[in-house]
């Protein structure tokens, strides 16, 4: 599987779709898969929720719950319909594809679909990449919002019922990232953090040309008119600076779209990234599975010093997982120091936090590791500015020459004085939040054996740890 598709919230389920395909374990003729889930974490699969049909394969692409019957879909029956839009993707050559934008939708909750008899409701205008449609009901303007990537910028569009769509403008020339096509974008508006000032959030997946090699994806904030998109002043000049700002720096989160129908009693934006990297994601040393989804993130929108930026965190629902929480209020280390071991702790599914306070070392250097030597190492580079997560020594890597070739890193602008970190762990995988989320790094990884035991190295300087929370999570 990989691109998470067609994410909602209704009568109690998380719904998601995927691209899937079900005769193999490489891409193929692409379907949408379908599993619920009650809290994000746990989750049920449910039969193929789309197949590929004359106009082509089922490529990326979103749902909305269609609560005022706008698109007339739910009158026959009076039902809710929830409505799906995707990508018909039909190849015409070796590497020649037709896509066009078709519609489907479902009156039993989303668990099977028909197919919109007048598709495609948005034919191709001439570009060989033209996909990934996402749907948003902007609430300020009182209509249905399409964002779709169309080669390296974002069209955007607008409709009343969700069949028929105006092309309203473009987004992208000249600005961000431009290494390679953009896809699986998402648009949608958030107040900022402490405010009551509203923005508007554009995702776009690229691939290649993510900052550390391969596919990663970048944000902008700014204004929407109804009709424009047009990046606040000061984000534009951020990005004349550093060119563009990912919602990851690791290699392994890719076309992270989040979820439509969240009630408001709960106001969280929700987000799922793809955790793969499309330089190996077919050459990955697994045979029963490929591919897997990063923790579910909330998103919310910041601003310090006239720079808005997001941060992430893991939703709130991974604690109800946790089966056991072991705590150290101080520790000090005056070099690497193993600061938990298995059995105490299985690093396979573990939650990890700490804070480095006062920092004046140049470098501060955390890692995984097991018995036969293979580690996982990532920390804080404060003299020169990034941080870094490096799994040279992960295990297999051989793989794919990308893999791990370089070491990934993740830009600051200045030294940091406090350093909080948090962990999340997986069998192959760890998401890195640092500073509260303002700065994410996912990698997956393929060891041998599992890692044994977390240290820190203090490069024979005095560090003090501080808050050290280790959470086991029961998770299958």
């Amino acid at each position: 599987m990989n691109d998470p598709n067609g994410m909602f919230f209704y009568n109690g389920y998380y719904h998601l779709y995927f691209q899937y395909y079900p005769e193999g374990n490489v891409w193929g003729p692409m379907h949408w898969g379908h599993a619920i889930s009650t809290d994000m974490i746990t989750w049920t699969e449910q039969p193929i929720a789309l197949y590929p049909d004359k106009l082509g394969d089922i490529f990326s692409g979103s749902a909305v719950v269609d609560l005022n019957n706008s698109s007339g879909f739910g009158a026959t029956r009076n039902k809710i319909p929830v409505v799906a839009m995707y990508t018909n993707s039909k190849r015409l050559g070796n590497d020649e594809w037709l896509q066009t934008q078709s519609i489907a939708y479902s009156l039993d909750e989303g668990k099977t679909f028909t197919k919109y008899e007048n598709n495609p409701v948005i034919e191709n205008p001439g570009l060989k990449d033209f996909r990934d449609p996402k749907v948003t009901w902007d609430s300020i303007h009182q209509k249905w919002t399409l964002v779709l990537a169309a080669g390296d910028k974002i069209n955007l569009y607008t409709s009343t019922n969700l069949k028929d769509w105006e092309f309203q403008s473009s987004f992208g020339e000249h600005i961000g990232a431009h290494g390679g096509v953009w896809e699986c974008p998402d648009f949608f508006p958030m107040v900022v953090e402490g405010t009551n000032e509203i923005k508007w959030v554009l995702l776009v997946s690229i691939n290649p040309g993510g900052l550390n090699g391969g596919s990663a994806t970048q944000y902008f904030i700014g204004d929407f008119d109804g009709k424009t998109f047009s990046l606040d002043p000061s984000f534009n000049n951020d990005l004349e600076n550093e060119k563009a700002l990912w919602i990851d720096y690791g290699k392994d989160n890719y076309a992270g779209v989040t979820w439509s129908n969240i009630p408001d009693s709960d106001g969280r934006k929700l987000f799922l990234g793809w955790m793969s990297n499309w330089q190996y994601a077919q050459q990955v040393p697994t045979e029963t599975w490929r591919s897997a989804m990063t923790t579910p993130r909330e998103i919310t929108v910041i601003k310090n010093d006239g720079q808005y930026r997001l941060k992430f965190l893991p939703v709130r629902e991974l604690q109800n997982y946790v089966s056991k929480t072991i705590r150290k209020n101080e520790i000090s280390i005056t070099d690497k120091t193993v600061v938990a071991k298995s059995p105490l702790v299985d690093f396979t599914k573990a939650d990890i936090q700490f804070t480095v306070s006062d920092l004046k070392q140049d470098v501060y250097t955390f890692s995984l590791s097991n018995s036969i030597g293979e580690s996982i190492s990532f920390g804080l580079n404060n003299k020169d500015h990034f941080f870094f997560i490096d799994r040279s020594k992960s295990g297999n890597t051989s793989f794919s020459e990308d893999f791990a070739k370089n070491v990934s890193k993740a830009p600051l602008n200045k030294n940091i004085n406090d350093l909080d970190v948090r962990i999340i762990l997986d069998k192959t995988s760890i998401e890195l939040f640092y500073n509260n989320g303002t700065t994410v790094m996912t990698e997956i990884f393929f060891t041998t054996q599992p890692f044994d035991s977390f240290s820190i190295n203090a490069n024979a300087k005095p560090v003090e740890i501080e808050n050290l929370i280790i959470k086991q999570l029961k998770l299958n």
